[in-house]
């Protein structure tokens, strides 16, 4: 089949390029889209150094900088690329990917990492976090993410089949756009990280300092316990206003390499996690070195982590939380096995995500094609691909 594989924007290699790097190892052949792309040429490999077909919001002023700004822009600009061609669309989204325009003999298969979190159950709390809560200035923000809602809500009826990368997620499409979702967790790169069983006397976060990873939070909790170790590192928006409020027993590193993020996590006493996330990667690469998760018990991270096993949940936001929650890792009487806490990492492989997404478009195509069948398509194999024969004559295959 002809395969489009639509992906909001190219800027890092993160969490959701992952998923389009396996894509892609599924479907070699597909054409690759973005509203932006400024992947270096050194880096462009998990797109196989695919050329990427971008919205005409890639030679606007400061976009490489700035590309958040066109945020109104995003809805006409995904609706620009003309996908007729195409038999298969998969689009990857955590914006206005799943938005693409689609007829009706195109199968299109939308993975969401997230609806808009901050156009739907976040608005408030992006909008507090913006400064955008008073002043004519918020109410141009109310306006847009309106419409950016009910546009986003409208273009759910152009997906054939929705993926969510958790339950957590899929509760969110049911919410947001009323559809029933499969699920299928993101890929992780776990045999890239390797057990390790003595641990030492510090505790450790990885993050892009932005507001709603709350490392702020985990900074003013250790800092009240300055008996205890923390290392943190990450660098982004918020690293001074956090290392304003870090305290002598915490090591701020701004960003690290791989390697000395990968020696700090297996050597760790335990991972501090306290971001509500759809899924959460970083936490099962801890857990792929053995090392236990302390984290906020929302989001994708109650299907990630174990309580009591491979880590311990906090219950809220709070400062009072982490702390009598670190303080019971302490002190209680469960003891985490390195060993099961990197089998419990290894469920969320990037050969299972191959798997299973390989399985979920040979039914999603076997069941939509089956329409044309009556009209004289019929399909014949999937491996890999589809192959259609036409016994009457139809435009588009």
């Amino acid at each position: 089949m002809k395969t489009a594989l639509v992906h909001d924007w190219l800027i890092t290699y993160g969490g959701a390029e992952r998923v389009v790097e396996q894509i892609l190892r599924l479907f070699p052949d597909a054409d690759l889209y973005a509203l932006y792309d400024f992947i270096p040429p050194e880096q462009r490999a998990f797109i196989q150094h695919k050329p990427v077909t971008t919205s005409f919001l890639q030679k606007f002023p400061f976009a490489r900088r700035k590309y958040r700004s066109y945020l109104p822009l995003w809805p006409l600009a995904v609706e620009q690329f003309d996908l007729s061609g195409y038999d298969l669309v998969i689009s990857t989204s955590h914006a206005v990917a799943k938005g693409v325009i689609t007829g009706p003999r195109q199968l299109h298969i939308s993975y969401v990492n997230s609806p808009i979190r901050y156009a739907w159950d976040l608005t408030h709390q992006y909008l507090h976090e913006a400064g955008l809560t008073k002043g004519p200035k918020s109410w141009i923000a109310r306006v847009i993410l309106h419409y950016i809602r009910v546009w986003d809500a409208r273009t759910a009826s152009g997906v054939d089949e929705f993926i969510g990368n958790s339950r957590f997620i899929a509760q969110r499409i049911r919410k947001v756009y009323r559809r029933t979702a499969g699920v299928i967790y993101p890929p992780v790169d776990v045999d890239a990280f390797t057990l390790h069983t003595r641990k030492e006397d510090f505790y450790l976060t990885v993050s892009r300092m932005v507001p709603y990873k709350k490392i702020d939070l985990i900074v003013e909790s250790f800092t009240r316990m300055p008996d205890r170790k923390l290392v943190v590192i990450g660098n982004g928006p918020d690293f001074e206003k956090i290392r304003g409020k870090a305290g002598p027993n915490v090591t701020l590193l701004g960003y690290q390499p791989f390697d000395i993020v990968k020696d700090y996590m297996q050597r760790a006493r335990a991972f501090i996690f306290a971001a509500e996330e759809d899924f959460g990667i970083v936490p099962v690469e801890a857990q792929a070195c053995g090392t236990p998760v302390i984290a906020y018990g929302r989001g994708g991270v109650l299907e990630t982590v174990i309580d009591g096993k491979t880590g311990r949940f906090f219950a809220e936001q709070k400062v009072d939380s982490i702390v009598a929650t670190v303080l019971e890792f302490e002190t209680g009487n469960i003891t985490f096995d390195p060993a099961a806490i990197r089998q419990q990492a290894e469920r969320f492989a990037s050969k299972r995500f191959r798997s299973e997404f390989k399985t979920f478009v040979e039914r999603a195509v076997e069941r939509h094609f089956r329409e044309f069948s009556a009209a004289g398509l019929q399909r014949l194999t999937f491996r890999g691909k589809t192959e259609i024969t036409e016994k009457t004559k139809r435009p588009g295959f």
